[in-house]
C-alpha cells in the first residue's frame, strides 16, 4: 500500500483504518476486522475515547497486543463529552491516559482534539500538551472538525505542530472542493463554508483526514435513496476498474495527495474490497469527470 507522510517522522498507510464501530461488534469479530486491515497493509488506526463507551478501543488494543508496536501508528481524540465538548487540562490528560490504558499501546502517535471548544483557554490546552508529550505519552497531536481559524487560534498557544485535521470529506460531501473549483461565481457550490480548509491544511503541512468517505446527506450511499441515480454510475464507473463503486469513492479521494481516507467498514470482505482502491489511480480526466458526473460543477 502506498504511504503518506504525517509530520516528519510517520510514513502511515495511505489508507487509516477507523476503528468507531468495532466496539458494537464482538471481540472476535473487531479482532478479525483489525487484522484484515492490517493484512492489507494499512498501519494507521484511528479512534476516540468515546468510541462505544470505549470498548472500540479495548477491542482494538486486544486485536494488536501480538503486533510490533513500532510498526503500526495510532491515534486516538478527546474532548467530546455528553452533551458539550471540555478542553480543559484535567480532561485531555485524563483521557488520553485512559486510552493508553485501554489500548495498553504504551503511548499515542497522535493524540487530536476531537471537536472545537468555544470556551477553549489555549494555555490549558498547551499545559496538557506539555504534560503529556513530556511523560511519552503523546508524541504528536492534530485536531479534528477545525476550520483554519479555529486552528490558528489553538497553534497561538502550543509549543507542537499540528499535523492533522480530521474532516468530513466524500464523494457526496465535496464541499470544501466546491468553493475551490468555483471561486467568485455566484452558485450555491461558491460557498466557503470552512475557511479554504483544503488548501489551508496543505500549506501547513497537515494530511486532511477524511471521515466518511461513503457518507452522503442521509446516510451511506448504497442505501440512500436521495443519491440513487449517482451511485448508479458510480457502480457503473468502478465495474470499468473492475472494482466495487466504495473502492472507487475511496480512489477519488486518494487522488488528493494530502488527503488520508479513513475506512471505517467492519466487514473484513468489505475492508479488503476497498483496499483495492490502492490499484486503481485516476487520471485527472477520470477523476475531474467522476466529480462532475456526481452532481458537481466544473465552470
Amino acid at each position: 500500500m502506498r504511504t503518506i507522510a504525517i509530520g516528519t517522522d510517520i510514513s502511515a498507510s495511505k489508507l487509516a483504518y477507523g476503528c468507531m464501530r468495532i466496539g458494537n461488534k464482538t471481540e472476535k469479530e473487531a479482532e478479525f476486522a483489525v487484522r484484515t486491515a492490517i493484512e492489507c497493509g494499512m498501519n494507521f488506526f484511528d479512534n476516540a475515547d468515546i468510541y462505544c463507551g470505549g470498548k472500540s478501543e479495548e477491542y482494538f488494543g486486544k486485536s494488536v497486543k501480538n503486533t510490533d508496536r513500532s510498526k503500526i501508528y495510532i491515534q486516538s481524540k478527546c474532548g467530546i463529552r455528553k452533551g458539550f465538548y471540555d478542553f480543559s487540562k484535567e480532561h485531555i490528560i485524563s483521557s488520553a491516559e485512559a486510552s493508553v490504558k485501554r489500548m495498553n499501546c504504551g503511548y499515542l502517535d497522535v493524540l487530536c482534539l476531537h471537536r472545537p471548544d468555544v470556551l477553549m483557554e489555549g494555555e490549558e490546552v498547551a499545559q496538557a500538551f506539555d504534560n503529556l508529550y513530556a511523560r511519552g505519552l503523546v508524541k504528536h497531536f492534530g485536531v479534528s472538525n477545525f476550520n483554519p481559524m479555529q486552528t490558528e487560534l489553538l497553534k497561538k498557544y502550543i509549543s507542537y505542530p499540528l499535523i492533522v485535521n480530521q474532516l468530513q470529506l466524500g464523494i457526496f460531501n465535496t464541499g470544501m472542493i466546491d468553493s475551490g473549483m468555483c471561486v467568485n461565481m455566484k452558485n450555491d457550490f461558491a460557498a466557503d463554508r470552512d475557511g479554504s480548509v483544503l488548501p489551508y491544511c496543505e500549506l501547513n503541512n497537515m494530511v486532511i483526514q477524511a471521515w466518511g468517505p461513503m457518507r452522503s446527506r442521509n446516510g451511506f450511499f448504497p442505501e440512500d435513496v436521495s443519491v440513487a441515480e449517482q451511485a448508479k454510475r458510480l457502480e457503473e464507473y468502478a465495474d470499468s476498474f473492475g472494482i466495487t463503486k466504495e473502492a472507487l469513492s475511496v480512489a477519488f479521494l486518494s487522488r488528493l495527495h494530502n488527503v488520508q481516507p479513513v475506512i471505517g467498514s467492519t466487514n473484513p470482505e468489505r475492508i479488503k474490497a476497498i483496499a483495492e482502491s490502492e490499484n486503481t489511480e485516476l487520471t485527472r480526466r477520470q477523476w475531474y469527470l467522476l466529480y462532475k458526473e456526481m452532481g458537481n460543477i466544473i465552470p
